[in-house]
């Protein structure tokens, strides 16, 4: 890779020194004590409490904060006196929205559906359970395009939100919801294996359309069970049809060729609509599991005219990719709706196939239109094209008073100390709502603003959302350089794919928890940890010390030493080891020779899938960054050898 200004070799070398050691330490604040109580006696519900420490804080950034969590309180004790007045202070920021929130599930509480419908038109990004809340409030005033938005919802194919249980319950009692989207939303969501709200569902069709539960519990538990035993008169009803459908694609949950072979027995007493659901549903099992059968079933879904979701035209391509099939995969491209059709991976495989077909001007022209653009297919996209991948010329760092207007900004100066102060989750939604509508140089500065509080995910986070004006060493900077080089050399590792893969693991921070249990900046599970640690000998290990930066550092690097010797070498196989487990990557190798982006593209984990590219992506950036030898990301994918090519047992690493 080439950087994009010839001077800019030099500055980058400063700039990345300058990053390893932050200008100034962030201090706490002399109230945070204070605040610590106040944040645990509102968790605790401790009224008395939080409000002899609210007195005691003067100065703290907090102290709206502060503010709110009494005010939420009083909303619990049946007062909104004071929110109004609230709301109108903080009005635009993260904290009035989230107080206009708090005060709108009140007023449907008390039945103020009037002043709740006017709180409701002043969210300015109301989510999901939000516009639950606001359909509620439009039907109980009877606003005429209330229910056609109800019936659009059953369309949707995300979940229900839990607001959106009780007002649509009220329309399926009064039959405003038709049958026909009932019963499609349910087919979905039985297909997917979204049980619980599929039960809701069945309760709201018609008293003699509904499925009992008995009955959808015996195919859950049963299903080949249940087709045994189908009446003679089964296709007769809608309702026989719907579930035994259900019953041959739980069956597909084992073995889809066995469920195919017995729909194909029974396929012909079923509407065309139901077997193109039905093989589409087959095709998507198929080509997740990696098998040939996926490409000829797409095609027969579509062949029987039946829509298919964007998950399964996605899977369509990978499984025409993961055979070689060309054709196929030009087929699916230009079947992709607009939606998809301009995502970077379906621009650039589209190009692919078109060079394949030989019609190198067309790849050409697909390739320039994603080629630059900083992730996996724009990097890949300008190797297409012979060009160099560029980092993006530095932009000027910000000015002094731009980063003065940055700490000046309540928005982001809370942020930083809800983080600081052990609510991120708080801190982070309110440090992202106040960059929305910032321009580039608005960015830059609220990034260094960051960098400099040391609170580095938040600088990357926001330094990744430069549109013109960029700076890729925000982006991408290497904290605890002097220790994680080092190590990563020791180990026989390359520092640039270290730093990608920990970019994305924790984004730098020290003491990072997944919801799973991993820690630290490497995320280590803790038998992981412990494996390790016993393996290489590690006499000072305790699970207590798995956080601490140079135990995460030498255990996870170590690891990722382990299950690279394992798995061929190879960085991508690697790197999906290190988030699904060795295991799962080695049993995602074909029986042939494989390209290593068709087998990134073609992971059927979304999160691992994901991760695998943005770790190879960063590697590059990386790579650049820190100097030294770089190989292009073509030439870091190459080629992915058959399954169980001379590599090591991956199944004897956790």
């Amino acid at each position: 890779m080439i950087i994009n200004s010839a001077p800019l070799i030099h500055v980058v070398g400063v700039c990345v020194l300058m990053l390893v050691v932050p200008a100034w330490a962030a201090p706490g604040h002399a109230e945070d004590a204070t605040f610590a109580v106040v944040r645990d006696a509102f968790a605790r519900g401790d009224r008395a409490k939080l409000n002899r420490a609210v007195v005691n804080l003067k100065t703290h950034p907090l102290i709206p904060w502060a503010e709110h969590f009494q005010l939420v309180q009083q909303l619990d004790d049946g007062s909104d006196a004071g929110v109004a007045a609230f709301v109108e202070r903080h009005a635009g920021t993260y904290l009035g929205e989230k107080m206009r929130g708090d005060w709108l599930k009140w007023l449907i509480r008390q039945e103020d559906w009037s002043e709740a419908r006017i709180q409701f038109a002043h969210l300015q990004r109301p989510d999901a359970e939000a516009q639950c809340r606001g359909l509620d409030i439009r039907l109980h005033l009877g606003e005429p395009e209330a229910i056609p938005d109800a019936i659009a919802l059953l369309g949707n194919t995300v979940a229900l939100a839990d607001p959106c249980l009780v007002p649509m319950g009220r329309l399926a009692a009064a039959g405003e919801l038709p049958a026909d989207a009932l019963w499609e939303r349910l087919r979905r969501q039985l297909a997917q294996g979204k049980i619980k709200e599929a039960r809701v569902l069945a309760g709201w069709l018609p008293d003699r359309e509904e499925p009992s539960w008995l009955s959808l519990q015996s195919i859950i538990e049963h299903p080949v069970r249940y087709l045994a035993k189908l009446p003679p008169d089964y296709a007769d009803t809608r309702r026989s049809r719907e579930l035994a459908m259900f019953a041959v694609l739980r069956m597909a949950r084992g073995e889809v060729h066995v469920a195919a072979a017995r729909w194909r027995d029974i396929e012909s007493r079923f509407t065309t609509t139901e077997r193109s659901f039905v093989w589409g549903r087959f095709a998507l099992a198929a080509a997740m599991g990696h098998q040939a059968e996926a490409t000829a079933w797409f095609d027969q879904a579509a062949i029987l005219g039946g829509a298919m979701d964007e998950e399964q035209q996605a899977w369509r391509i990978r499984a025409a990719l993961r055979a070689g099939n060309w054709p196929a995969v030009a087929r699916a491209s230009a079947a992709l709706p607009e939606t998809l059709a301009t995502q970077p991976e379906w621009i650039y495989w589209r190009a692919r196939a078109q060079a394949v077909n030989k019609d190198t001007a067309g790849a050409r022209l697909q390739f320039q239109r994603i080629a630059g653009q900083p992730n996996f297919y724009g990097i890949l996209a300008s190797e297409a094209l012979g060009e160099p991948y560029l980092i993006p010329s530095r932009a000027l760092p910000p000015f002094a008073e731009e980063i003065a207007a940055a700490a000046a900004n309540p928005s982001l100066v809370r942020g930083i100390a809800l983080i600081r102060n052990d609510l991120r989750l708080e801190g982070v939604r309110e440090w992202n709502w106040a960059l929305q509508g910032m321009n580039d140089r608005q960015l830059l500065a609220a990034a260094e603003f960051a960098r400099r509080q040391e609170v580095i995910d938040r600088a990357i986070n926001t330094a990744d959302r430069t549109r013109i004006e960029h700076d890729f060493v925000q982006r991408y900077p290497t904290p605890f350089l002097g220790q994680v080089e080092p190590q990563a050399r020791t180990v026989g590792l390359d520092p640039a794919w270290v730093y990608g893969l920990v970019r994305q693991e924790s984004r730098f921070i020290l003491d990072a928890k997944s919801g799973a249990g991993a820690k630290g900046l490497m995320q280590l599970m803790p038998a992981t940890a412990k494996w390790v640690a016993k393996k290489i000998g590690m006499a000072n290990y305790h699970p207590a010390r798995v956080t601490d930066m140079g135990i995460n550092v030498t255990l996870g690097t170590n690891y990722l030493k382990m299950v690279m010797d394992s798995l061929d070498n190879h960085p991508a196989l690697a790197s999906a080891a290190y988030n699904a487990g060795p295991g799962r990557a080695r049993k995602w190798r074909a029986d042939q020779a494989l390209e290593g982006a068709i087998y990134a593209e073609s992971i059927p984990f979304n999160e691992t899938r994901d991760y695998v590219k943005k770790v190879l992506a960063n590697t590059i950036h990386y790579a650049a960054l820190m100097g030294g030898p770089n190989p292009t990301l073509t030439q870091r994918l190459g080629t992915v050898r058959p399954r169980d090519f001379g590599d090591s047992p991956a199944e004897s690493l956790p």
